[in-house]
């Protein structure tokens, strides 16, 4: 079985984000076949048409995007919508020539956050999904209430449910990205 390379982005940048704790469990927790690695978005400026040459940040990210089979989105909802740290990232790969880093590519959605635990933003993503030509997983869907105590102090994923969520939302991704590369 080809190993499944996914790249996995946080809408948030708190250290201690429940959103970067679902991250870490997924990375721990990744089926046979499937390395996870979680991108820090903390030092990639706004995407700027004007800026000539590319930041490290944005470089590394990029690279990041490039090697990837598969994404694993978990971010916060700020004002019904996605936060501007995933937005970001998206924007950045978004300009390669001819989308070559993001369409045809599988994608996995889960939040954390508060009331109904980023659904509206989960939904919002989707939507930039269909102009990225990303391609996401319908079912199973992870919303996580971070105020709930599914979460520790430090933002890890403490909560059964979710975590078993969390695992057979890994395992769709495999099973999809594998669909998609074929």
């Amino acid at each position: 079985m080809p190993t499944t390379k996914v790249l996995a982005l946080s809408g948030s940048l708190r250290a201690k984000s429940s959103n970067k704790g679902l991250l870490r469990y997924a990375q721990a927790n990744a089926p046979e076949g499937m390395q996870i690695e979680i991108a820090d978005l903390s030092d990639v400026p706004f995407y700027n048409a004007d800026i000539t040459e590319q930041p490290t940040a944005v470089k590394t990210l990029l690279a990041q995007f490039a090697t990837a089979d598969a994404f694993l989105f978990a971010g916060p909802e700020y004002n019904y919508s996605i936060s501007p740290a995933l937005k970001n990232a998206i924007d950045w790969a978004s300009r390669a020539p001819d989308n070559a880093l993001l369409g045809g590519k599988a994608a996995a959605v889960m939040g954390s956050g508060g009331g109904m635990g980023t659904s509206r933003a989960q939904y919002h993503l989707r939507q930039v999904f269909v102009f990225t030509d990303i391609h996401p997983i319908n079912k199973p869907e992870v919303f996580a209430n971070a105020f709930a105590g599914q979460f520790d102090a430090d933002g890890n994923l403490t909560d059964e449910r979710i975590q078993d969520g969390v695992k057979q939302l890994l395992a769709a991704l495999a099973t999809w990205s594998l669909q998609l590369r074929k």
